[in-house]
C-alpha cells in the first residue's frame, strides 16, 4: 500500500487543520500554527505507516504546535498602546474570521475549546482526544458538551438544542469517526449532536475562509 504525495495530504487535510488551529489559538496565530504543523508533518511523513490515520496524526501535530504558540505568546511582553492588526486572511476581519465566533471560543476554558475543535471540526473520537489532552474519554465528552452549551449561550448564531439545521455544507466532513464506546450519554440527543457537528464545521468554514 503506497502513500499519497505529501502535497496531496496538504490539499486534502489543510482546510481541516486550519479550522482546528483557528478555533484553538485564534485567527491571528492560526497561520503560524498551520505552517508549523505542516513543516513538522513534512519531516515526519516518510516514517508514517501507509495505513495510519492521517487526520488524527495531523491533529496530534497541530495540538503540539498550538501549545507552542500559546506558550510563546505568554512569554511575549504586553505591548503598551495599540498595534496595527496583523494583515492576511486570518486578520479577524469579516473576510477572515467572525470576531464574535472567536470571542465565544476564546471565552471557553482551554480544555473545552480544544475538545470542541478536535471532536467537532476534526472528527476525532473522545478516546483519541483524551490521549492528547489528558484524562478519560468520559471527561473529554463532558468537556465538549459543556463547551457546546456555552457556545449556544454566548454565540447568537449558534443553533439552539433541537435545531433542525441538517444541511451538509459543501465539502465539509460528513463522516462521524466516533466509535461505539464514544457514543453520547443518555442525556444527549444523537440528532442534536449531529446537527451541532454539522453547524460547527459550517460556521468555521463559511466564517473562517478556509481556502488555502
Amino acid at each position: 500500500m503506497s502513500k499519497p504525495l505529501f502535497e496531496q495530504i496538504v490539499t486534502d487535510h489543510g482546510p481541516m487543520v486550519l479550522r482546528v488551529v483557528r478555533a484553538v489559538v485564534g485567527p491571528h496565530d492560526a497561520e503560524d500554527a498551520w505552517s508549523e504543523t505542516f513543516l513538522a508533518a513534512l519531516k515526519a511523513y516518510p516514517g508514517l505507516p501507509a495505513d495510519a490515520n492521517v487526520e488524527a496524526w495531523l491533529v496530534t501535530i497541530a495540538h503540539r504546535k498550538a501549545i507552542d504558540v500559546t506558550r510563546a505568546n505568554a512569554r511575549r511582553p504586553t505591548p503598551v498602546g495599540e498595534l496595527p492588526e496583523r494583515p492576511g486572511r486570518t486578520d479577524g476581519s469579516a473576510e477572515g474570521w467572525d470576531p464574535d465566533l472567536w470571542a465565544a471560543l476564546k471565552a471557553l476554558p482551554d480544555r473545552q475549546r480544544r475538545t470542541v475543535a478536535y471532536h467537532y471540526l476534526a472528527g476525532l473520537p473522545y478516546k483519541e482526544i483524551a490521549a492528547l489532552t489528558g484524562g478519560s474519554a468520559d471527561a473529554a465528552r463532558r468537556a465538549a458538551s459543556d463547551g457546546i452549551r456555552a457556545l449556544r449561550r454566548s454565540f447568537p448564531q449558534y443553533p439552539a438544542a433541537g435545531s433542525d439545521d441538517r444541511t451538509e455544507p459543501t465539502g465539509a466532513r460528513s463522516t462521524d469517526h466516533t466509535n461505539h464506546a464514544d457514543t453520547p450519554n443518555k442525556t444527549d440527543n444523537a440528532e442534536n449532536a449531529d446537527n451541532t457537528r454539522t453547524h460547527t464545521a459550517r460556521t468555521a468554514r463559511t466564517r473562517g475562509g478556509d481556502t488555502r
